[in-house]
């Protein structure tokens, strides 16, 4: 893995990382231009009504709604796609179809000279028609709605207003501070204005200084400003930029590379790597604000991560703006044959279109950021450094919305790789907590990153300056078909069967080499899918072996794999951990585990064993912590809430990995490594802690050159008491990337899964009320 492209301008590097927007907003303000001139030239006058009318082309026209036309030629009929709304519309009708409902419209589409015009209003008159309800307005805000640009604004202006002296002000986090969660509750369960106040909540980075702080925003005062020593915060933007010009700045960086064959300094592109921590043995001071540089060479195939600059390493200080010390290994040559990603050295492969269509419209509606969808009900939101989060998820049973879920989101992750050599050995990613995943979000792009049938939701978030900014296509919402749900054909009978739908939440954070894709999927029958897929391009290590034939290969593939001439793919792992408040039926909830057992047949018969099973109740933090055992069923309860036979309601919970790279038990290092001082998460599957709004993190809220693990072993440190309270769980689950040929140049997704499902919560299949099929249909 990693990292971070960096040798762009600071203007460049700006627009690239703070999202495509602008570029997306230039680009779409080119086009709406040039459809304005192009709607002057091309309109002409037609009568309606007694009265004149413009009229204009057709594409021209829904270009500049934002809308997409196609036209069939067998069936001659022009279909207009905007995000949720279908029209399809024919020539010389007054009657158009929206989402398979039909509306009459003031004046027909005419085709002259084989064009196709309308009438300069018809866009809005089908795309406000108010026939499409996937999208409705929000009458009482969402209590957990992440904050607006202007509350982002107004945070801002606050701090300044009541520091007036602080300066140059570097936020790494600007958020809505955790409200009263039984007030949230009563907000969304009532439809009822929430009446707490609305709190920001900030971080300012100072060199090894960082700056906690509160603003409320109802009463426009700052009410919090803590100051933390010797503590530091995430790699913000402008430490990328930074790290670029240091480096091409720096004579002894210069010499090194010249070494290395490498004349020209504008061609290396440095990687910003954070350095941990390993109790002075890597001789760095810890009071210092450093980064490590790895650097690769851009050859010009769009692939620098393929031409490492193997055994040359730059520590630089970024509060001095220079590099302090050059680490230096024996040369390995660069790799030179160009490895594009994007295809131009194939013979590419076209596929015919696959279309995903609701002819009639979407199932779920989104009001705001809240997603109603069958019976499932949940609200979005975007966080800057875990990125997707759910909360508020409910069940509707029979007609009553059942809690699930306050909320559930990434945690944090780690990504350790095995090589020791001076280049690798420092390399243990908390992409979330060291860099922060949700500004690095990748924006989604229909029909490739989603699928047609997709509706695509903006996100704001404040950049460094603390300046809010919009990542356009932040979070894709889509149903998708996903087998039968169930069937049974009785001999003689009729065929019952239904198919099976999931809704779908995703969103993309790209972290250097890596893009890593998340998927909440909803399932009719109550179960809820987390679906975690590493995407983008192997870290590569540069060698001496040309196959594993060389004399070298041996020594060379020690901890790694041979992916390609003089390439190693080094052996690493993906760990993500999952912070999931669960509120089972209400927040009063306990651990269940059940294991089968062989018991002794005691009933007679030919039978020596028979198959049992035990229960037990766990009581404690600390004895729900554990390494999954796929064998077994491990359940968060509510003991005061049962189905009609009896059994207290509960959802299991299965902390799973799947796919082709075996599971991650744990980080692969031995027992003294530093890394286990820092962290703990990584090594059990389930953690379950009493809930806490502090307690976010499974890594702890600065680990950036931690010394000590102030997250999952802190919060559990107490060893509380679990039993009938409200509970946290925590799933950890992952993979041993074990590199192969057939992942480079860049990476087919690889996904990791997380489930939680119904364990006697409903008093039956839940999905029976799903359209069935059967042969008399």
């Amino acid at each position: 893995m990693k990292r971070f492209q960096s040798n762009l301008s600071f203007k460049q590097k700006h627009a690239s990382d703070f999202s495509k927007s602008v570029s997306s907003r230039i680009s779409k303000s080119i086009l709406t231009t040039l459809a304005g001139s192009l709607m002057l030239i091309y309109s002409s006058q037609a009568l309606a009504h007694g009265g004149s009318v413009d009229m204009v082309p057709l594409n021209d026209a829904m270009m500049t709604a934002g809308a997409d036309v196609e036209y069939d030629s067998y069936a001659d009929v022009y279909t207009i796609t905007k995000n949720s709304t279908r029209v399809q519309i024919k020539p010389n009708s007054r009657t158009a179809m929206v989402n398979g409902q039909a509306l009459a419209i003031t004046n027909p589409l005419v085709v002259k000279d084989g064009q196709a015009l309308v009438p300069d209003t018809l866009a809005n008159e089908l795309l406000q028609s108010n026939l499409d309800q996937t999208f409705k307005i929000e009458q009482n805000p969402h209590p957990l709605n992440v904050l607006s640009s202007d509350e982002i604004k107004q945070t801002v202006a606050i701090i300044n207003k009541a520091k007036p002296t602080e300066t140059n002000l570097r936020f790494s986090d600007i958020r809505l501070k955790q409200p009263d969660k039984d007030k949230v509750w009563k907000s969304v369960t009532e439809k009822a204005p929430y009446t707490g106040d609305r709190v920001a909540t900030f971080t300012i980075l100072k060199g090894n200084t960082v700056v906690e702080g509160e603003a409320n925003l109802n009463k426009n005062t700052l009410t919090s400003w803590k100051v933390l020593e010797n503590t530091f915060g995430m790699v913000l933007l402008d430490d990328f930029i930074a790290v670029q010009e240091i480096i091409q700045s720096s004579p002894e960086y210069a010499a090194a590379l010249e070494k290395r064959g490498v004349n020209d300094v504008s061609k290396v592109v440095g990687t910003p790597l954070t350095v941990g921590y390993f109790g002075g043995k890597d001789n760095l001071d810890q009071q210092l604000r450093v980064l490590k540089i790895v650097s690769y060479l851009d050859v010009g195939d769009g692939n620098y991560w393929a031409h490492p600059i193997e055994n040359l390493v730059a520590v630089v200080d970024l509060d001095e703006r220079k590099i302090i010390k050059i680490e230096e290994g024996s040369i390995i040559p660069i790799p030179m044959t160009p490895r594009p990603i994007d295809g131009r050295d194939q013979d590419i492969i076209t596929s015919k279109p696959l279309r995903v269509i609701e002819p009639e419209g979407k199932n779920y509606t989104i009001t705001g950021r809240d997603v109603e969808w069958h019976d499932w009900k949940f609200h979005i939101g975007l966080d800057s450094r875990t990125g997707l989060q759910l909360s508020t998820v409910t069940f509707n049973d029979k007609g009553v919305d059942r809690k699930i879920m306050y909320q559930g989101n990434l945690g944090g992750m780690v990504v350790p790789y095995g090589d020791p050599d001076m280049g690798w050995y420092f390399k243990s990613y908390l992409d979330s907590g060291e860099y922060g995943m949700g500004t690095l979000t990748s924006p989604l792009e229909k029909n490739v990153d989603a699928p047609e049938n997709a509706v695509l939701l903006d996100a704001v978030l404040p950049d460094y300056e603390g300046n809010p900014y919009t990542i356009p296509n932040a979070i894709a919402v889509f149903e998708r078909y996903a087998g039968p749900e169930f069937k049974h054909q009785e001999m003689g009978q009729k065929n019952v069967s239904t198919e099976r739908r999931e809704l779908v939440v995703r969103w993309i954070s790209t972290i250097g080499n890596y893009d890593y894709i998340f998927d909440w999927v909803f399932e009719p029958n109550g179960t809820i899918g987390i679906d975690a897929g590493a995407t983008g391009i192997e870290a590569a290590k540069s060698v001496l072996a040309k196959t594993m034939h060389d004399p070298t290969a041996k020594e060379d593939t020690r901890f790694g794999t041979l992916i390609d001439h003089n390439i190693v793919g080094p052996t690493h792992q993906h760990i993500y951990n999952f912070r999931l408040d669960m509120d089972v039926d209400g927040k009063t909830n306990h651990i269940n585990r059940i294991d089968s057992v062989i018991e002794e047949n005691t009933r007679g018969g030919p039978r020596t064993s028979a198959m049992g099973t035990r229960e037990t109740t766990v009581l404690t933090e600390s004895a729900a912590t554990e390494n999954f055992d796929p064998a077994s069923v491990r359940l968060i309860s509510n003991a005061s809430k049962e189905n009609k036979m009896g059994n207290p309601v509960s959802y299991q919970m299965i902390p799973f990995a799947g796919g082709t790279h075996p599971i991650a038990k744990g980080a692969n290092f031995a027992d003294d490594e530093w890394l286990f001082n820092r962290l703990n998460f990584m090594d059990k599957q389930i953690w379950v802690t009493n809930y806490d709004p502090n307690e976010l993190y499974p890594e702890g809220t600065y680990p950036n050159r931690s010394d000590k693990d102030t997250g999952l072993g802190t919060f559990t440190a107490d060893n509380e008491n679990i039993h009938n309270k409200d509970l946290v769980v925590w799933l950890t689950t992952g993979t041993t990337h074990i590199a192969r040929a057939e992942e480079w140049p860049i990476m087919p997704t690889e996904w990791v899964n997380v489930l939680l499902k119904p364990w006697n919560f409903f008093d039956e299949t839940p999905s029976l009320n799903m359209n069935q099929s059967d042969d008399d249909k």
